[in-house]
């Protein structure tokens, strides 16, 4: 038995709020966690939307049904961004997908400067820090929001290849899904490698807190 992959053009969805006009400043590119969808990942950021930001949340490629039992049809729909399942071409997969959807957005607004900022809420933190690193759109900031850096990034890696990258880590001090004694480990890190960071703490769990969004924007 061998194994073969061939590459296929797919469509991918993506949801925008915010305009491109002369008032814009900031693009952000907010990437959603496991089995949720884009656009009500999109409606947690609502409040950033203040007439010079561009927010866009990317949507993963791999669609799932949440809830399918025997016998009944399934009604919720989510969405993965990779699985451990030949992995390093997924990870290429959603690299290019990024590259690509950044590509638009930057014919959108042209040769202004606008500074580019990502979040990666949970599994899509992974995600975002892994095409602030490999991808095109080299933003000033990366957010992980309840989430750590993924193995395969270290933070001497982004001393060396973003050498300007600021890294937020944000976690809640009941988020169950963080490991708070590796999120400090990591913190640490990152000061130790020289990457300019900060870390954020709120009194919560593991969800998208208004009152972080107000410190982050």
């Amino acid at each position: 038995m061998n194994e073969h992959h061939l590459s296929v053009s797919r469509s991918a969805r993506y949801y925008t709020l915010g305009q491109t006009g002369p008032s814009l400043r900031e693009a952000w590119f907010l990437c959603h966690g496991y089995s949720e969808l884009a656009r009500p990942f999109l409606r947690r950021f609502e409040s950033l939307d203040d007439g010079t930001r561009l927010l866009v949340a990317p949507e993963a490629l791999s669609r799932f049904y949440l809830d399918a039992r025997a016998g009944r049809p399934p009604q919720r729909i989510g969405a993965s961004w990779m699985t451990r399942e030949d992995r390093e071409r997924e990870i290429a997969d959603y690299l290019g997908y990024l590259d690509a959807l950044y590509d638009r957005c930057r014919e959108a607004w042209g040769d202004r400067p606008v500074t580019v900022r990502v979040l990666g809420f949970s599994q899509g933190a992974a995600t975002a820090v892994r095409w602030a690193v490999h991808g095109r759109a080299a933003p000033a900031e990366v957010v992980l929001y309840g989430a750590l850096l993924p193995p395969d990034i270290l933070p001497g890696d982004l001393r060396s290849l973003r050498p300007t990258l600021r890294v937020v880590l944000v976690g809640g001090d009941r988020d169950e899904l963080l490991d708070h004694a590796e999120l400090a480990n990591q913190v640490a890190a990152l000061k130790a490698a020289g990457v300019e960071s900060r870390l954020i703490r709120f009194e919560g769990g593991h969800r998208i807190e208004p009152t972080v969004l107000q410190q982050l924007g």
